[in-house]
């Protein structure tokens, strides 16, 4: 079967571009499931019940989120619909989930949303809690999206699930990143998917305001930057009866300008 993973959508503009793209491409990669990152769907990052919408309309079955799932004070969304998670790894008791299960008919696909916590909040150990998370799930095909900062923590936790899991994909840093692999045969990596979000940017906001972020170190109200926009995603190839991936293929999109 054949899984689309879409990087962090940013911003109105971002859900856009989903929207016009994505039913195209579950047709020419024959998706059975979409996984869309949408921590940053809504207007100033973050998510809300209405970027939220946008994503599922474009065609996501799935939304993982990252470290500003909570930024909107939209805790109730996470509790309200099961297919949106937050990283599995925040404390007992906050709002939602960190794992979906989705029913593709002739197998299940388990979704686990976890954040590194190199450079990041100090959340649960992340390799501890995807042990414990392991042992309770009844299907081999699992997909785990890792909201992180550190290539190396991403790389690690990839050998680590190498065989155990179907894939890890790093998201997060919005740039696609040229490392993907089927690490042993089994597990299909990528340290990051990248971004749905303006072309001309940083990481989807307008460059001017993050150079004097960067040069003054002052704070700065960022704005989501205008089109034409990109797409990063990679298309999983998986084995329902084994959850061994034996592909991965990155996807990257920019929107031609007239």
């Amino acid at each position: 079967m054949n899984i689309l993973m879409v990087g962090d959508v940013v911003g109105e503009g971002g859900c856009h571009y989903l929207s016009r793209v994505l039913p195209k491409l579950r047709r020419e990669y024959e998706a059975d499931a979409i996984i869309v990152n949408g921590e940053n769907s809504a207007k100033g990052n973050g998510i809300t019940p209405q970027s939220a919408d946008m994503l599922f309309s474009a065609g996501a079955d799935v939304i993982t989120t990252g470290n500003h799932c909570f930024r909107r004070r939209c805790e109730s969304l996470f509790d309200e619909n099961p297919r949106i998670l937050r990283p599995a790894n925040y404390p007992e008791g906050t709002p939602g989930s960190g794992v979906y299960s989705l029913d593709l008919g002739r197998t299940r696909l388990a979704v686990i949303n976890l954040m590194g916590t190199a450079f990041m909040e100090p959340l649960d150990n992340p390799f501890s809690v995807i042990d414990n998370i392991l042992e309770t799930l009844d299907t081999p095909c699992i997909l785990v999206d890792f909201h992180a900062e550190a290539t190396s923590e991403k790389r690690a936790l990839g050998y680590y699930l190498s065989g155990r899991v179907s894939a890890v994909i790093g998201t997060h840093t919005h740039t696609q990143t040229a490392d993907e692999e089927c690490i042993d045969g089994k597990t299909a990596y990528i340290s990051d998917v990248g971004m749905v979000g303006a072309a001309r940017s940083v990481l989807g906001v307008c460059p001017e305001q993050a150079i004097q972020k960067q040069r003054f170190h002052v704070p700065v109200q960022f704005s989501e930057a205008p089109g034409p926009y990109v797409l990063g995603a990679v298309c999983l190839s998986i084995d329902p009866k084994t959850g061994n991936s034996n592909k991965i293929r990155r996807v990257f999109l920019k929107e031609m300008t007239n």
